[in-house]
């Protein structure tokens, strides 16, 4: 009997993302096979030049795969076995008003983090409860797995409107961070570490890491760590230095700061922009983020590439790359149709995996993986400072998807207030105001 093959949807087919992944889907066929790969996009232009492109790719590289791209939730989502959903309602000009807003009051403007990751929430819910239930009527049986921003968010909207989805949130920063944790420690494949880690979506640590063999690894990371951050974590020479980004050393440095807080563990990066949000201010630029060097850099790239290749009319010699990053995609899907039984760090209700914890958080804590979903492995009880934390950011996360449901403009209020990053009530109705004004189509009606 031959191996199954599966039919994927990738929800955000007109995302700068994208044609990695579908390189990345080809490339893994022997342990994934694919043979239907269906973008889907509500932005039919943008969509349009990068599934064009992908299609001549395709075409060129693998004809037997079933090729196509639509706008239609009904040709999207029908026959489906996973839909893989990296959406950005608003897309990079939104992002752009994320970050610049709170700028503009001192408070650090981040994609997912603070005031902008709340009005990126506050977009993203109606999109992915809008895909979920497309897929609840067209591929009940299909697994979602989500890796929209803000994860978080996202993930408490799921587990408070659609409780019963089929939908698996999971994020990409954690597996980042565990490559160069490997590569600190000579370990030749991340997926070779066995880990404790308990947190909220961007907002997590590392207490325990052994190599296969359960060696301890803790003490050769924390030196690395209390000495250059993750700086040692990377390969500044070679293929992988040109993808290094100025705003991401800055980020891997600045961890050596955020673990020196908490030397016990190993923290997310992410955590910098609650525990040093004074850095953050005074670092960035306001006439210029992370938006602006993700549009002028990663997007010009992407689509100008797209669109030589459409003008050549053949994808030899192109400079797409499979997003070799992004196996975890794969690794995830093969557990759910194999039954691998592995582990990933996933965004789950924790019921119990932190002991002294809300139970009804959406945590981020390892997970075991299989046909019928995922088993968390408990993490005990956490320390007091990590729980206070994470008290005070969940409350902002359950607030926000209250806002959005009832549609209070109290309860977003109150969100911002109770931001770590944001410095009073005064100055969160001050934002909060600038927000609703530049959302406007966006955020349900606030009252």
């Amino acid at each position: 009997m031959g191996k199954a093959s599966y039919a994927v949807t990738i929800a955000g087919g007109g995302s700068t993302f994208t044609p990695g992944i579908a390189l990345m889907l080809l490339e893994e066929r022997d342990r994934f096979p694919v043979n239907k790969i269906t973008f889907y996009d509500n932005f039919a232009e943008r969509q349009e030049i990068v599934a064009r492109a992908c299609e001549i790719y395709f075409r060129e590289n693998a004809p037997e795969i079933e090729f196509n791209y639509t706008t239609d939730p009904e040709t999207a989502f029908t026959g489906t076995d996973f839909v893989l959903a990296h959406i950005r309602v608003g897309l990079y000009a939104m992002r752009e008003k994320d970050e610049k807003i709170p700028l503009k009051y001192g408070v650090l403007g981040q994609e997912t983090c603070g005031p902008g990751g709340i009005a990126y929430g506050m977009r993203s819910i109606g999109g992915v409860i809008e895909i979920l239930d497309y897929m609840e009527k067209y591929s009940p049986d299909a697994w979602m797995l989500n890796y929209s921003n803000p994860a978080a968010i996202v993930a408490e909207a799921c587990r408070v409107l659609r409780p019963n989805s089929k939908i698996i949130n999971i994020c990409d920063m954690p597996v980042d961070l565990m490559d160069k944790m490997a590569y600190m420690c000579g370990v030749r494949d991340r997926r070779e570490l066995q880990y404790s880690y308990y947190g909220l979506n961007h907002f997590g640590w590392w207490s325990k890491i052994f190599d296969k063999d359960g060696n301890d690894l803790m003490p050769e990371i924390k030196r690395h760590m209390a000495k250059n951050g993750y700086m040692d974590g990377i390969e500044l020479t070679g293929e992988h230095a040109q993808h290094v980004e100025e705003s991401w050393i800055h980020t891997f440095e600045k961890a050596k700061d955020v673990y020196a807080v908490d030397p016990d563990t190993i923290p997310n990066t992410y955590l910098k922009y609650y525990l040093y949000p004074d850095y953050v201010v005074e670092t960035s630029n306001p006439e210029y983020t992370r938006a602006n060097e993700v549009m002028d850099g990663r997007e010009k790239k992407v689509f100008g590439e797209c669109q030589r290749i459409i003008d050549a009319g053949t994808a030899k010699d192109c400079g797409f790359e499979a997003d070799a990053h992004a196996t975890y995609i794969v690794d995830l899907a093969c557990a759910l149709a194999e039954n691998t039984q592995e582990r990933f760090l996933l965004i789950v209700p924790n019921e119990g995996a932190v002991f002294n914890f809300d139970p009804t958080a959406m945590v981020e804590v390892p997970c075991i993986v299989g046909k019928n979903g995922y088993e968390r492995i408990c993490q005990g009880t956490i320390p007091q400072f990590q729980k206070g934390m994470m008290e005070q950011q969940v409350s902002v996360e359950k607030l926000v998807v209250q806002a959005w449901v009832e549609g209070s403009y109290q309860k977003l209020w109150q969100a911002l207030t109770l931001s770590k990053t944001v410095p009073s009530a005064k100055v969160a109705k001050l934002i909060l105001d600038d927000l609703i004004e530049a959302n406007k189509g966006y955020w349900p009606e606030l009252h």
